[in-house]
């Protein structure tokens, strides 16, 4: 008989305890299991959404689509573990679990875990704002770290650059302090023409608008231009020879080309009509000097 009076104390108080939190905290319970389930599931539909966008022909060549689709699953993940924190901390409250000890733990233990990953940490935190600036596009020529190439591959931790010739370079995104981009939008095509000092140069100014215009309305080079070739007249006068500036806006990664055939048509124009170059020791056309980043 003792012992079962001791059972029946034991239990004297589950049945009103029982009924306390039927009435009171299952029911706040179940809400906060179904906002959860919501939640997620508006979550992972808004992410898959703007990951259909990506695939969407229109836009590939506006947005950055593996970039994207990485900045997408990166914010999927962290709300999804946030929403499952925030639930986790409502549903301990409601069985009058102290909370405070478990934050204080988790306190530490994550900066335990900074404190052993810094590098990595800075990596993922910098590559995060990069893909979300969009600082940088794949296939664009940037200079980052001190190493100039075309990006091949990126991620939260790393960015793949191939340079001129052919080297592939991965630079951890916590080296990255400044990014030149110098195929965003479009590039400019910035040449110097060297002509004696005897020249008019009047004429000098209108044969290279002429070569300019002409390379303009070429069916071969005209989808590669995007503004009109400029010719802003003298930029120096040294010795005897005067500089001539001539500048032209083309497509991302088109300014090899242009330029290349810009020197070839100059180079006839101006021996066909006798315009004599800036020195014999010069060369013909010298183009200012930019990181050369061509395949």
């Amino acid at each position: 008989m003792n012992q079962v009076s001791k059972w029946r104390q034991l239990f004297q108080g589950w049945d009103q305890d029982t009924i306390n939190f039927v009435r009171n905290s299952l029911p706040k319970l179940i809400v906060i299991l179904i906002g959860t389930i919501i939640l997620i599931r508006l979550l992972r539909l808004i992410t898959a959404k703007v990951v259909n966008l990506t695939k969407n022909q229109q836009l590939a060549g506006h947005l950055r689509t593996q970039q994207l689709r990485t900045l997408v699953g990166v914010v999927n993940s962290v709300g999804t573990v946030v929403i499952f924190f925030i639930a986790l901390l409502e549903i301990l409250k409601l069985f009058n679990i102290s909370i405070e000890p478990l934050l204080a733990s988790a306190g530490i233990v994550g900066l335990a875990i900074g404190f052993g990953a810094q590098t990595l940490v800075k990596d993922v935190i910098t590559g995060f704002f990069i893909l979300l600036e969009n600082q940088y596009d794949l296939g664009d020529t940037i200079k980052i770290a001190g190493v100039t190439g075309t990006v091949e591959e990126m991620s939260l931790r790393r960015t793949l650059l191939r340079d001129a010739n052919g080297t592939v370079h991965s630079v951890p995104n916590s080296e990255i302090k400044i990014v030149s981009n110098l195929t965003r939008d479009w590039s400019q095509v910035s040449l110097t023409v060297a002509v004696d000092y005897s020249e008019p140069s009047d004429r000098v100014i209108k044969l290279l608008q002429e070569i300019g215009e002409e390379l303009r309305n070429d069916p071969d080079f005209g989808n590669s231009i995007v503004g009109d070739p400029e010719v802003p007249g003298i930029e120096r006068v040294q010795g005897p020879e005067v500089d001539y500036l001539m500048l032209t806006k083309v497509r991302p990664g088109q300014q090899y080309a242009v330029s290349r055939e810009l020197r070839r048509r100059i180079k006839e124009r101006f021996e066909k009509n006798n315009i004599k170059p800036g020195g014999p020791s010069r060369i013909y056309i010298t183009e200012n000097a930019t990181p050369s980043t061509e395949p």
